[in-house]
């Protein structure tokens, strides 16, 4: 699985549920057409974290980078109602950063024997 993870902070912080609303329909959407296979919304607790990543955490999930790259290519189209729906996310938050992350050890990943090391 991967994980395209992506964090902001809101412009404006008083329309916090407004966000999160819009989050929910874009990515639903998204995950209702079979673009991801899921997503989710985190928002820093007690103001503990790296403020340099934000307050806000999205997680998007995809099974494969050609998935990732598919639901890329479909929002980068800019048209219609997932655009509607995109615009009412990224033009609510600033300071992002992405980071894109996979499930360890990988599915394909071949434990082998080496002297002196315990792969266990």
């Amino acid at each position: 699985m991967n994980h395209y993870l992506v964090f902001c902070n809101l412009k404006d912080t008083h329309r916090d549920l407004e966000f999160a609303d819009a989050i929910h329909a874009y990515l639903g959407r998204l995950k209702n057409g079979g673009l991801i296979s899921g997503f989710s919304l985190t928002r820093r607790k007690l103001g503990f974290g790296v403020p340099t990543l934000g307050e806000f955490q999205i997680t998007i999930l995809t099974e494969t980078l050609a998935g990732l790259d598919q639901a890329f290519e479909t929002v980068a189209a800019r048209t219609g109602e997932l655009e509607r729906l995109h615009a009412n996310v990224y033009s609510r938050v600033k300071d992002v950063a992405t980071i894109l992350m996979r499930d360890f050890p990988d599915p394909q990943r071949v434990r082998s024997a080496v002297p002196g090391r315990d792969d266990r």
